[in-house]
């Protein structure tokens, strides 16, 4: 099999404007000509075997990276929106792969475009917005902003990762915690209540639910110090977001103050070695860190420091209506923007065997295959009156990672009849056969016999 050529220049740039480096004194380092290193820069030529070894041996570069960020993101979500009938012939993927590497702003605004047009048009059909209103813009609505800000930073903010680990290093973050609001002179309150956390700046005083789980409160303690410990950090990244709107700023402190929790509860070097000994159990790891197993799965995600980096892993969680709410992916594989996920992923089970893991071995159609797991992980109200919240998360790595996984055990990873074929989106998915399928593939033709039926109401060209 060809080896896949590497074409890396926007972030052979990156590296090269952060080390302050002109392109000629970047050439000299890594032993090649000026005009060579400005055509790799440009995408012109692939990356070289010897460049490669240059940034690892030079600048101890993860080369990893290389082959690794937005390209790939962009490239799953320029596909799903020209996948709108709103546009006529499809550009080839390998178009759509050179503008991601090439022009990435250029597709980012795009898919801005496109998110803006859906959204001008959703208004008009149910007649939230009065036609000709003076000063209405259209714009990325908060919430999709900031999950799309996650989304592009790989779901791991450095700055923020180890001021939580430095924060723990000392003990138990639960106690660690206790011992900082107590010198702010802030008191802890636990009563029954409905509200998961709230603070009352004027007295001074903390409330967490004892309706909620140990883990939930151990997380909204950590939460609260970051907001008060922390600000200046938090503030200081949200600065270099430039978010639009100062909703969006909101929610993403929000989020921060949620990363610097899930960092200081599980921080990363301990919780990455721990990760390694047990090879991923997910159930030992919340024992050992007094963890929920969402938490225990979405950090396993969000382990992406350079040069110190774990297994990649995607991690997702859906609700009952198979409608995605939380979205990462450190692997190839990239979720639908919009709408849910394939059907025939093993995380919509999930809710039909409450308290089990269910495991399955993916293939996703660009051939690449993948050991996912999913769970349930119903909230409860904490009475019986309380509604419950049901969940299910779906976690996954590329199947060359499989003997590092304590799930993998037992299972048939070389017969190639054991991996289900799972997409993405039906409207991108090029599978002709499957059973499941929603709505036609975009990029095939279709035929339609009046006279026959199959699983499908048509038949699409192979």
């Amino acid at each position: 099999m060809a080896t896949q050529k590497l074409y890396a220049g926007v972030k052979l740039r990156e590296l090269r404007t952060r080390l302050g480096l002109t392109q000629k004194g970047f050439a000299e380092k890594l032993g090649v000509s000026l005009p060579y290193l400005n055509q790799m820069e440009n995408n012109n030529r692939p990356v070289s075997t010897g460049v490669v070894l240059g940034l690892a041996q030079e600048f101890g570069f993860d080369v990893a990276e290389l082959s690794t960020g937005d390209a790939e993101r962009l490239v799953t979500d320029m596909r799903e929106a020209l996948a709108d009938p709103v546009f006529g012939d499809t550009p080839p993927l390998a178009d759509l792969r050179l503008a991601a590497s090439n022009a990435p702003a250029l597709a980012r605004a795009f898919l801005e475009l496109h998110r803006a047009y859906c959204q001008s048009h959703e208004r008009l059909a149910s007649l939230d917005e009065a036609l000709g209103r003076e000063g209405t813009s259209v714009q990325a609505s908060p919430w999709e902003e900031v999950r799309d800000f996650f989304h592009y930073c790989d779901n791991y903010i450095d700055a923020v990762d180890r001021a939580a680990e430095r924060f723990s290093r000392d003990g138990d973050p639960e106690q660690a915690a206790t011992r900082i609001l107590s010198g702010l002179k802030i008191t802890v309150d636990l009563q029954e209540s409905t509200q998961v956390r709230g603070f009352d700046a004027t007295t001074g005083t903390l409330h967490l639910s004892t309706l909620s789980a140990p883990s939930t409160r151990r997380f909204q303690l950590l939460h609260q110090v970051a907001l008060l410990t922390q600000n200046e950090l938090l503030e200081a990244t949200l600065d270099l977001a430039r978010f639009q709107t100062d909703e969006a700023r909101a929610i993403a402190k929000i989020g921060l103050a949620n990363y610097f929790a899930g960092a200081a509860l599980l921080p990363y070097r301990a919780f990455q070695q721990a990760a390694h000994d047990t090879r991923h159990d997910l159930e030992r790891l919340a024992d050992l860190f007094g963890a929920s197993i969402e938490q225990i799965a979405h950090r396993l995600s969000t382990l992406q420091r350079p040069g110190a980096k774990g297994i990649p892993f995607f991690f997702v969680r859906v609700d009952q209506a198979g409608t995605i709410t939380k979205r990462h992916s450190a692997t190839r594989l990239q979720f639908a923007r919009f709408g849910g996920a394939c059907p025939l992923w093993n995380v919509h089970q999930a809710f039909e065997t409450p308290g089990r893991f269910l495991r399955q071995l993916a293939q996703t159609p660009d051939g690449v295959r993948y050991l996912c797991l999913a769970r349930d992980v119903s909230k409860s109200g904490g009475s019986f009156s309380a509604p419950v919240r049901r969940y299910a998360i779906g976690l996954g790595c590329e199947i060359r990672h499989a003997r590092d996984l304590v799930y993998a055990d037992d299972m048939d990873i070389s017969n190639e009849a054991a991996f289900e074929p799972i997409g993405i989106s039906c409207r991108i998915c090029e599978r002709v056969d499957c059973h499941q399928r929603s709505v036609p593939p975009l990029e095939r033709k279709l035929r339609v016999n009046p006279d026959a039926r199959g699983i499908l109401p048509y038949e699409i060209d192979r």
